[in-house]
């Protein structure tokens, strides 16, 4: 009896550290897959005879089907474990990148790029909830390990991209070996996905019947804007900033390691930057830093692009920390793992639709006017709106006392908790769960 009951405690913290493997390992992938097409866009555009309108809307896919899949996320996460989800959403960008390669049609092309990004849609919203699920002490240090090895991949795909394509002389090649990489982020989650009785782990006095709608939060709005914002920069730079370089002087390789040092060099603020946002007690003053960090980089590649590259990439990348440090406020303003995932789906569905035109209106105004200037001052408008987001999601707030406030949902019976979730929250396993992580 001794053995059957200790055995589960001894193998808790293997699991626990697997899950943290495997969250590093998803978030090398999520990134990867849009940082390699910014970099081989010029070759794309020419293999595929894209337009630079239709070459516009190429790089607005990726936040269009970060909200759309995304929004799915908390439907999935009530019917398939968190685990098994990732399984499947990894294997979906594995294949999605495999077929988008394969294919000299620009409609298909597009179409199973969508589907590679329906993956890493889901992967995006389930993520701070697998943190705040297993890591509820350290949300800052692991969200800050997942988003460096997020920046990683995505640094290592824009500049390996270009010398895998000359290597292997396709730009085909240069896309398509990174589906190997989503490959081995299934094999982390396989244990656990292969579990019987996998459920999501709810806390004590929470049912399934108390549906948390962010849409009607002061918080969730705020955020959705704040992430917006953010994203609008962070989309338009993986998808442009090489042309920009391009045009500014450098060679194909240097624009690509250009883009690279937008993330190589704020790695460590990225590390930095989500740790410090869950240890302060107000957010403003970091998150308007970083903004202004970022504006400075948007002036300097308006007026010197080449002279200053190395300095503007490198402002900039810290200015996009504010990425890892908004995953971060999403997580401090829910209460539960449940009201987690809501806020993430919602804030990042809505925020992409907002992100969407930012990559759309670069492409647009770039074929329009031949230069930057007016690109730049779109990313420029974005900022100011994000400062001001910035100000309504530093304040302490949860999303959960928000959406139960009178008015501002409808009453619904509350499920009972089944068997399986009580022992979840009470069994044998739940209090080794809770240290370990």
């Amino acid at each position: 009896m001794t053995a059957t009951n200790t055995a589960p405690t001894r193998v808790q913290p293997r699991q626990i550290l697997l899950v943290l493997i495997g969250i590093v390992i998803v978030a090398v992938n999520l990134r990867a897959v849009v940082t390699s097409l910014g970099a081989l866009l010029d070759e794309v555009r020419d293999g595929l005879h894209l337009s630079g309108a239709l070459a516009g809307v190429v790089t607005t896919i990726p936040t269009l089907a970060f909200a759309v899949f995304g929004a799915t996320t908390p439907w999935l996460v009530r019917r398939v474990a968190p685990a098994r989800l990732l399984v499947g959403a990894m294997a979906v960008l594995a294949i999605g990148q495999v077929l988008r390669v394969l294919t000299d049609a620009p409609a298909a092309f597009i179409a199973f790029s969508a589907l590679a990004l329906a993956g890493i849609a889901v992967a995006n919203v389930l993520l701070p909830m697998m943190v705040k699920q297993h890591f509820p002490d350290r949300p800052g240090l692991v969200t800050g390990a997942y988003t460096v090895s997020m920046s990683a991949g995505a640094a290592a795909a824009s500049a390996t991209a270009v010398p895998v394509a000359h290597a292997f002389g396709s730009w085909r090649a240069g896309l398509g070996v990174w589906a190997l990489l989503a490959a081995v982020a299934v094999l982390p989650w396989l244990p656990a996905a292969l579990r019987r009785g996998q459920q999501v782990v709810r806390r004590p006095g929470h049912h399934r019947g108390a549906r948390i709608n962010p849409a009607r939060t002061r918080i969730g709005w705020a955020m959705a804007v704040f992430f917006g914002m953010q994203s609008i920069a962070g989309y338009a730079t993986m998808g442009w900033l090489p042309q920009l370089f391009r045009d500014a002087g450098f060679s194909p390789q240097t624009a690509g390691l250009l883009l690279a040092g937008v993330t190589l060099f704020a790695l460590p603020f990225a590390l930095l930057m989500p740790a410090l946002a869950g240890r302060v007690r107000r957010l403003a003053p970091l998150l308007l830093t970083l903004t202004a960090l970022a504006a400075v980089s948007y002036v300097g590649l308006a007026i010197a692009p080449h002279g200053g590259a190395v300095l503007w990439v490198t402002l900039m990348g810290i200015g996009q920390t504010v990425f890892p440090v908004s995953l971060v406020a999403i997580g401090l303003r829910a209460r539960t793992p449940e009201g987690t995932v809501a806020l993430s789906a919602f804030a990042q569905s809505v925020g992409y639709l907002f992100a969407a035109l930012g990559p759309l209106l670069v492409g647009i105004l770039y074929e329009a006017t031949g230069g930057w200037i007016a690109p730049i001052g779109v990313l420029g408008g974005a900022l100011v709106v994000q400062a001001a987001a910035s100000l309504v999601i530093s304040r302490p707030s949860y999303v959960e006392d928000e959406a139960h406030a009178p008015g501002a949902h409808e009453p619904v019976e509350a499920v009972k908790p089944t068997p399986a979730e009580v022992l979840a929250e009470t069994g044998p396993l739940a209090e080794p769960l809770r240290e370990a992580a």
